[in-house]
């Protein structure tokens, strides 16, 4: 017989009601005396880690973190399984509400108050204060893994964005180049002026793709939130429930409106490019990761750092803002050896495993101590994407509703840069369902 085929989205936002239902009613979710009754690390503790499966680089490394700790503490046997990424959140989310997860897990930092919402994750308030030297991660950092003054997942790596542009273009047009420093960014307004001189549509080249184009509504989440916030605006209320007030400020429509413009007004953004625009010559200017550098160094070889393009912290305008959070390391609920999953955890992501993962990745360490430690972090154009992070970042919303309200803020930005609609009229649609997500959430308890 042909099986009928369920989507994806359709099938983790039922998970997401039904563990959201478990919370309400305390239905699977441990007792304190559950939850305290943690095995003592034995000979015979085995632990089971899921993570999703990564590059070659992250795949290795993780290996021999597993190996490492195993070699240290021959008492735990971690048995870790790598998920493909299209699968795994599907995947982790049935085997939590089947009460068969896995002690140890990997999330995306987004998705952590819905399974926090849900009872499926242990707080690591108390282990951090302990043993956990809270002190060497940023606050802000930390406050994407916090939910209701809880911290329930122990950071590894951050990743980040900033403002690539192509110096010959500048100093052809006579335009002067954005300041290195990681604290002195160019505001939006001399973006937007720089886009109108660099922009020539009868060759093809426009000024500025401010945010990696129209993507799904992670990325919309990942490189639309900060223009928010750098225009002094929100998206969510702080408790993560509502976006009446937030998402209809003043000062998230102009941010919106300013967006919407570069495309439609001014004509300095475009809303298809032929592929890797920026080092071919078509883009002026782009909003892109850290990783990017090695994308152009090792298919671009003759696009270079210093001499063809260079990078600048992000546009500001009311104030400077980078988006933070990444996959980050968690402990089930459900445990019966929390005591030895923090010891995995806390190996993991502390100073020596955060040193050993980064040196085989290239991925930005959250601690300071391990950024500290080494060089090219400390230096153009590392630096900026760590100094951002770490004085700059701010968490995407914390709400147990995420996907359904990063849908509908990302549909705002389509419908009004796109379908050119009144952004007073998107933002009202958006908040309604916002919050009749919120409510059917609330409704299951």
């Amino acid at each position: 017989m042909k099986e009928k085929k369920i989507k994806p989205g359709l099938v983790i936002v039922f998970i997401i009601v039904l563990l959201a239902g478990c919370a309400g009613s305390d239905a699977g979710r441990p007792s304190p005396a559950e939850t305290d009754s943690s095995e003592p690390v034995t000979e015979k503790t085995t632990l089971t880690f899921w993570r999703n499966s990564g590059n070659n680089a992250e795949n290795s490394a993780y290996d021999q973190l597993v190996a490492r700790f195993m070699e240290e503490n021959p008492g735990i046997t971690i048995k870790m399984s790598p998920i493909p990424y299209a699968d795994y959140d599907t995947k982790l989310r049935t085997s939590i509400a089947s009460g068969q997860p896995p002690d140890i897990m990997s999330i995306d930092a987004p998705n952590m108050a819905s399974y926090a919402e849900a009872g499926a994750l242990l707080p690591l308030t108390d282990y951090f204060n302990s043993d956990g030297n809270i002190e060497d991660i940023p606050p802000s950092t930390l406050s994407a893994y916090t939910y209701k003054d809880e911290i329930y997942m122990a950071p590894l790596t951050e990743s980040s964005i900033a403002l690539f542009y192509n110096k010959k273009m500048f100093e052809a047009k006579g335009i002067p180049l954005p300041s290195r420093n990681p604290e002195q960014p160019i505001t939006w307004d001399q973006v937007l002026d720089a886009a109108r001189k660099l922009t020539e549509p009868d060759k093809g080249i426009y000024g500025i793709d401010p945010a990696q184009g129209f993507q799904n509504a992670g990325a919309t989440a990942y490189f639309k939130y900060p223009i928010i916030w750098q225009f002094g605006g929100e998206v969510m209320s702080p408790d993560g429930t509502t976006s009446q007030g937030y998402l209809d400020s003043a000062e998230t429509k102009k941010a919106i409106r300013f967006y919407s413009d570069l495309y439609n007004a001014h004509k300095v953004s475009a809303l298809e490019y032929p592929p890797d625009p920026f080092p071919s010559g078509k883009l002026a200017m782009t909003i892109d990761g850290s990783w990017s550098l090695s994308h152009f160094a090792a298919n671009f070889p003759d696009f270079k750092l210093g001499e063809d393009y260079d990078v600048a912290p992000l546009p500001k305008e009311a104030e400077q803002a980078v988006a933070n959070g990444s996959w980050a390391l968690a402990i089930s609920s459900r445990s019966g050896n929390a005591e030895a999953a923090w010891e995995f955890v806390n190996f993991v992501t502390g100073y020596e495993g955060q040193k050993m993962y980064v040196s085989m990745t290239k991925d930005i360490p959250v601690r300071y101590s391990v950024a500290k430690e080494i060089g090219e972090l400390n230096e153009y154009p590392m630096n900026i994407f760590v100094v951002q992070n770490q004085r700059f970042g701010r968490s995407r919303p914390i709400t147990p509703i995420f996907p359904q309200m990063s849908e509908a803020v990302n549909k705002v930005f389509e419908e009004v840069t796109i379908g050119k609609r009144s952004v007073d009229e998107s933002v009202a649609e958006a908040i309604k369902k916002i919050d009749a997500a919120y409510s059917l959430l609330e409704a299951q308890k």
